[in-house]
């Protein structure tokens, strides 16, 4: 039997990697795929080439708040999973417009869709940082939510606003909440690329703060594995924290992308800290290990200088992004 699915920000680092890994030779032969995208700056076509000849794949370039084409969408597919979203803290801070749009509306516009149209699963992607600053220990997804940012707070209410569906309407609606993603094709806004494609230009990185902010880092292959366990084997109205198991300053990441690329501290320049900058985030993924089967598998400092090489082997990708 067949499984259609559709997936959101499908063009985007995440969504992605996700579509190629469904298409690809570790992937589920049962199933077909409809990436719906906007191709904001974020959203990248060259991510789905590998697959674009797949007849399985389909793309529709759209808006996940454009209520009519979702709605005929979501009426054809039998599941959703559902990666699209503004998602960087920085701009957040900026102007939050765009993510509550994105962020609030567009979830409240797939939601009532799904409530027509009743698909069987809808995996929702979300965040360690609805959770907010984390001093010690690691969040559990029964923890309450204390958002810090824009970025998180819209992300917050769009997790809120999926466990109601699910439970006003019994929809079948699955969140993750990840840690930090990194891997290759990451938009070089984030840090890992944004420093790595700095440093391969010769130019200097800005290093926020005291450099003492601490990440915990999953690999994106990780995160995707993750979400198929969810996507086949979870359960309706549940949380699954996905974590990566290396937790690392902002410093000490720096200096581990300072060595993988032959540069020294002269090329860092410590700034300003960014407004409401947490401090530490950390996710407990216990419940996700213990009822799927989760690990993180990859070795981070292995991935780290893969993804190190790519970006080193890919300028062509990342130059018209940077404008080196």
């Amino acid at each position: 039997m067949t499984t259609r699915i559709l997936v959101t920000g499908g063009a985007g680092f995440i969504g992605s990697h996700y579509v190629r890994t469904l298409l690809g030779p570790r992937g589920d032969g049962s199933v077909r795929v409809t990436v719906l995208d906007s191709l904001t700056y974020a959203g990248n076509p060259a991510n789905l080439d590998p697959i674009r000849g797949d007849e399985r794949f389909a793309f529709v370039h759209g808006d996940i708040c454009d209520t009519p084409l979702v709605d005929r969408l979501i009426a054809d597919h039998d599941q959703i999973v559902h990666f699209a979203a503004e998602s960087h803290v920085d701009r957040s801070v900026l102007g939050a417009a765009e993510f509550v749009r994105t962020n609030v509306m567009g979830m409240q516009t797939l939601l009532a869709a799904a409530l027509r149209h009743a698909p069987r699963v809808f995996v929702h992607i979300s965040t360690d940082e609805v959770y907010g600053s984390v001093d010690v220990g690691a969040s559990t997804e029964t923890d309450p939510l204390r958002p810090g940012s824009a970025y998180a707070a819209t992300k917050a209410s769009s997790d809120l606003l999926a466990l109601s569906y699910h439970h006003t309407h019994g929809l079948d609606i699955r969140i993750t909440r990840c840690s930090n993603n990194y891997g290759t094709h990451q938009h070089p806004e984030k840090v890992i690329p944004r420093f790595v494609t700095t440093l391969l230009s010769g130019h200097r990185v800005p290093l926020y703060g005291d450099g003492g902010n601490l990440r915990n880092w999953l690999h994106v292959q990780d995160h995707v594995d993750a979400v198929e366990l969810v996507r086949k084997g979870g359960s309706p109205g549940e949380i699954y924290n996905i974590g990566g198991g290396t937790e690392l300053s902002n410093k000490e990441l720096t200096a581990l992308l300072l060595d993988a690329v032959g540069a020294g501290w002269d090329s860092v320049e410590f700034v300003a800290d960014r407004k409401g900058h947490d401090r530490r985030y950390a996710v407990d993924h216990g419940k996700i290990t213990a009822l799927l089967g989760y690990r993180p598998r990859r070795d981070f400092r292995d991935s780290l200088a893969e993804t190190v090489a790519w970006y080193r082997d890919h300028r062509s990708w990342w130059a018209p992004l940077t404008g080196s």
